[in-house]
């Protein structure tokens, strides 16, 4: 959960998030030594008086060539790598279906023969104490702790987008399409997350709660709904 005085992302909670945070700092070095030498040069430009040689070394155009060709490889090489990795998905324990309407997400769990359920955001007015303003729901997504699980995403009216930012989770939610992703919880928890597609009016109004519980927890969660 994200707080006021936050400069960095959540706490990671599934290995996908961690590579995401991971290739975030290696990008941010990459990009602060450019901006490193690119100071250095420009310093050198104005305290020291050029040469004609170094304004027409060869070995020096060179260099600027190769070197921007190195930092493109050292950045897509990583990136490429978690972009596959997101959009792998081998056999998953549990699929979970999430649709998106105007202003609540319905939620089924295929594996199961009736679980299905709406999510609507609490009110202010009823919200227990303790509790997050404008991001509780009535039903949370409660899901087995460090097990595979894949997310069926699509909408029923317009656009959406299921996003929880602990997971490393964002997919849009488009009508008529099915999306798809998957994730593993690391640690049991509550996650948080928002629409993150401008849906209309009440795009603000449709928070997404996910609980990771331990699988013996889960099967009594289920047992219970099913019963």
């Amino acid at each position: 959960m994200a707080n006021h005085s936050q400069l960095g992302f959540q706490d990671a909670s599934s290995p996908i998030m961690e590579e995401l945070i991971e290739f975030h700092d290696h990008a941010l070095m990459v990009a602060l030594m450019i901006c490193s030498l690119v100071l250095y040069l420009l310093t050198l430009m104005l305290t020291e008086k050029l040469s004609s040689n170094t304004v027409d070394a060869q070995e020096i155009e060179l260099i600027w060539t190769i070197l921007p060709a190195i930092v493109l490889i050292l950045l897509a090489l990583p990136s490429l790598q978690i972009l596959y990795m997101m959009d792998e998905i081998d056999e998953p324990d549990l699929t979970l279906k999430a649709i998106g309407h105007q202003w609540y997400w319905s939620y089924e769990y295929t594996d199961f023969k009736d679980l299905s359920f709406d999510s609507y955001m609490v009110p202010t007015t009823e919200l227990p104490l303790g509790h997050f303003r404008l991001l509780e729901v009535d039903h949370r997504v409660v899901i087995p702790m460090e097990s595979p699980t894949r997310i069926i995403i699509t909408a029923d009216d317009v656009l959406h987008s299921w996003t929880v930012p602990a997971l490393g989770v964002k997919t849009d939610a488009i009508p008529g399409r099915l999306n798809q992703t998957s994730f593993i919880t690391t640690r049991p928890g509550i996650f948080y997350g928002q629409c993150s597609e401008i849906c209309g009016a009440n795009h603000s109004f449709m928070p997404i709660v996910v609980e990771s519980a331990p699988l013996s927890q889960f099967e009594a969660w289920s047992s219970l709904l099913t019963s």
